[in-house]
């Protein structure tokens, strides 16, 4: 048990020592922090008369959004919702009191000691890195120790909960046999073309439909936005390179690329002298200009008599295998090029490229043309930015900024914090459009930057709160919903006359479809609908199949079940479902004590 309060314990330290350090003092300041577990604030609501302060439920509201969990505007639903997790947290925490669960001080402080934000870098517990940390936060030990002992309590009462419900040997069994179960039957679908009538729904269906679906027609809070766009990549398609300079970069690119080397090599020192070395080299370079084979040559006076058989090849090189000399030569050449003489440990050279290991200039020319024109237009771009900056903070519009930065003035129609397309869908785009700043004081947002190439400044044009939309605007969505309805109503019926039928022996015009040995977990491209209402079947008793009938959308299926078969044993999947079915029943036990804690509370809001 200790074990396992551990490992909780982790993540609640961190919440505790993190979420206090930057939350709390960011929203109420350091004053705020020594007392805000002890009371103080008004009161939002009480649990069998303890109180929990509006300064609480501020602190978890704020520590959620800052987190990133959830965005600012569900900042309502979230502070109701964190509201009944704190009154949720308190009943367990009388429960747990009244009941007598007790966690000793030894357990409290191997939970402290083993928790990694009062540990230093060899993973020891570090009591001044404890203390620090405690105040920063605005605890003292004896206050953050009590926290502890408290959400230790919570843990193991729903530990304990958990642990105290468990499936019987004979149990698990069943729930195997019927995991495994697989079971073949006759499907039929009906759909309106077995409608006698076409469904129609009265002014009156819709208008109680409309009403108690309000909140399905409601429009969200929305605004029409001008905006400006700088875009580096535009204005990089609007300048013109020319050949000259694209081949020149496609050659500074590939200049480094491995190429196939040839070479012609004398020694010197031994029976010739550097200088004779030099002159043989200097005459074997004009034997070359007067049209002489390279390869040729090479095997006539080369020194090196395993590339001189090769026609002097060395094969494939990259930057690095022959020394600086050599590369300097080898890597400033084109393909066929012939050196001047290198001069290497090994002696005097002539190098030929015989071929380069590089992409084909066509194939590179619109990545070339593209990294040009941008850089070309970088430094423009930069401006335009500057001057977008300064003119749009002070500027009362955009179309002014638009016409004096030389930028098309776009519109959009009427958007939604979660309904925007296109552009404006990127990322902060939308919470700068309903910032204060830009939706109530009416300025225009600060420079937004999409990506690397697009910067952008918007502003609202036009405002509309969130309303429900009148019946006559959404009057078609509600008939299409209002007569699905009732055309599944009449399909059901249908579908339940025609099983009573069968069921009474009737024989009846029915175009079956066959499905033999389906199993819960493999539905051979069966709905979900379909299968599951097939397994609800009970087991056909001797040779009469089992009727019965699925709603499946807007279509029901009428089902014959025949026949019901024990499937192959799968150790993996039956652990599996075990598993599940301990996690449900845990989660329905504590469940169930919670609703039983709020029913016999008084809790008031």
């Amino acid at each position: 048990m200790l074990q396992s309060i551990r490992d909780r314990s982790r993540s609640w330290g961190a919440k505790i020592i993190v979420g206090a350090v930057v939350v709390t003092m960011a929203l109420f300041g350091v004053e705020s922090l020594v007392g805000l577990f002890g009371g103080g604030g008004d009161d939002i609501a009480k649990v069998n008369g303890e109180p929990i302060t509006r300064q609480q439920l501020e602190l978890e509201v704020q520590r959620a959004i800052r987190s990133g969990q959830v965005p600012p505007e569900q900042e309502r639903a979230l502070r109701a919702q964190m509201l009944d997790q704190l009154i949720t947290d308190r009943l367990l925490t009388q429960y747990a009191e009244e009941g007598g669960l007790h966690l000793s001080e030894e357990q409290l402080d191997q939970i402290i000691v083993s928790l990694p934000e009062f540990q230093d870098q060899d993973g020891r517990f570090d009591s001044e890195l404890f203390r620090n940390r405690l105040a920063s936060a605005g605890y003292t030990p004896v206050a953050f120790r009590e926290e502890l002992r408290v959400d230790m309590k919570r843990q193991q009462l729903q530990q304990g909960l958990a642990f105290s419900d468990f499936t019987l040997p004979s149990e698990q069994e069943t729930l195997a046999a019927l995991q495994r179960q697989a079971r073949s039957f006759r499907h039929h679908t009906l759909g309106a073309d077995d409608l006698e009538a076409e469904v129609q729904a009265s002014e009156e269906a819709l208008q109680r439909y409309y009403e108690a679906n309000a909140d399905s027609y409601r429009r969200p809070e929305q605004v029409r936005l001008e905006y400006v766009i700088i875009d580096r990549q535009a204005m990089a398609e609007q300048v013109e390179i020319d050949e000259s300079a694209l081949h020149d970069a496609w050659q500074e690119r590939t200049r480094d690329a491995d190429r196939r080397i040839s070479h012609i090599m004398l020694t010197f020192n031994g029976e010739r002298s550097r200088d004779e070395a030099v002159a043989e080299l200097e005459a074997v370079r004009g034997r070359l200009d007067d049209g002489e084979s390279f390869a040729e040559l090479a095997a006539e006076v080369s020194d090196d008599a395993v590339s001189a058989e090769q026609g002097g090849d060395l094969g494939v090189i990259s930057p690095g295998f022959f020394g600086d000399a050599f590369d300097d030569a080898a890597f400033s050449l084109d393909e066929g090029q012939v050196s001047d003489i290198v001069e290497t440990d090994n002696g005097l050279h002539l190098l030929q490229v015989t071929s380069l290991q590089r992409e084909p200039f066509e194939a590179m020319r619109d990545e070339l043309r593209r990294e040009l024109a941008v850089s070309r237009v970088s430094g423009e771009f930069n401006e335009r930015v500057q001057r977008l900056i300064d003119e749009s903070f002070a500027a009362d519009d955009l179309q002014s900024v638009a016409d004096d930065i030389g930028l098309e003035l776009q519109t959009s129609d009427w958007v939604s914090r979660d309904g925007a397309d296109g552009v404006l869908s990127e990322p902060g785009v939308m919470s700068q459009a309903f910032s204060a700043d830009v939706l109530e004081e009416g300025f225009n947002s600060e420079v937004i930057e999409l990506d690397n190439d697009r910067r952008m400044v918007l502003r609202v044009a036009d405002h509309r709160d969130a309303t429900t939309l009148p019946l006559e605007e959404v009057r078609e969505r509600v008939e299409a919903s209002v007569e699905a309805s009732l055309r599944r109503d009449a399909l059901v019926a249908l579908a339940a006359e025609r099983v009573e039928a069968l069921r009474a022996g009737e024989s009846l015009d029915i175009d079956w479809q066959q499905a033999e040995g389906v199993a819960r977990q493999q539905s051979r491209g069966l709905s979900n609908a379909l299968v599951e209402a097939a397994f609800r079947l009970p087991a056909p008793e001797g040779e009469a199949p089992v009727y019965g009938h699925a709603v499946d959308g807007d279509e029901v299926v009428l089902i014959a079940l025949e026949r019901v078969e024990e499937g192959e044993v799968d150790a993996q999947v039956e652990q599996f479902v075990a598993s599940m079915a301990e996690r449900l029943r845990a989660q329905a036990a504590i469940r169930g004590l919670l609703d039983d804690l709020r029913e016999k509370a008084d809790i008031q809001r």
